[in-house]
């Protein structure tokens, strides 16, 4: 392996290690008990080597699912019909009970949930990391103000069938009970979406 390839492998690891430390903090103590300097130190690093990594506290817990934001850009740039691409996507995930989807019942995956989403300083910085999830949509749809509407709703529906799954899992809900109802919701968001995305991306390639 190159000079550069090593140097990349021990940069993305020290991402990992940063994030992973913090979340573990940030579970057993709470995200607002926990210092940005108490999370160096237990990663073995000084506060400014953290900060190069990682500029806001929150971002240490959003590391996780940063590899999302270009999720649906990559699946729609696979094919020529994105919403159709995005639906059998997003039920794939289903079926898997991949985390993202929010159907997923692993209490480690839970945890994290509940402290994304029960910490408002996660949430706000969340919707920075859905606005650059819409933006590489945009981009990949073709760009101008008709793909980022698209963009736009197809972000918010799998944001919100995801929300939707993860609360009745964490009220206690099985699995198998929610998944039928997951995948006839799905179905339905992404048939609205496509009479309504399908139809703005077919405007924009007419003109």
């Amino acid at each position: 392996m190159s000079e550069t390839g090593l140097r990349e492998r021990k940069r993305q690891r020290m991402y990992q290690v940063l994030s992973e430390t913090a979340v573990r903090l940030f579970l057993e103590r709470g995200f607002d008990a926990v210092s940005v300097a108490e999370v160096a130190a237990a990663a073995e690093v000084s506060k400014p080597t953290l900060f190069r990594y990682f500029p806001a506290k929150e971002d240490l817990v959003l590391y996780r699912i940063a590899d999302h934001q270009d999720e649906a850009a990559r699946v729609v740039r696979e094919g020529p019909a994105p919403v159709e691409a995005l639906r059998r996507h997003f039920l794939a995930g289903l079926e898997r009970c991949d985390p993202v989807t929010g159907l997923s019942d692993e209490p480690g995956v839970l945890a994290f949930h509940a402290l994304l989403y029960g910490t408002p300083a996660l949430v706000a910085r969340l919707h920075a990391y859905l606005e650059r999830a819409e933006e590489s949509l945009a981009e990949a749809l073709g760009g101008g103000l008709d793909a980022r509407l698209a963009a736009g709703q197809i972000v918010a529906v799998r944001r919100i069938l995801a929300q939707e799954n993860w609360r009745r899992i964490a009220a206690g809900e099985r699995v198998e009970d929610v998944r039928p109802d997951a995948v006839a919701a799905a179905e339905r968001a992404f048939g609205v979406l496509e009479g309504t995305v399908g139809r703005l991306l077919r405007t924009r390639l007419s003109n």
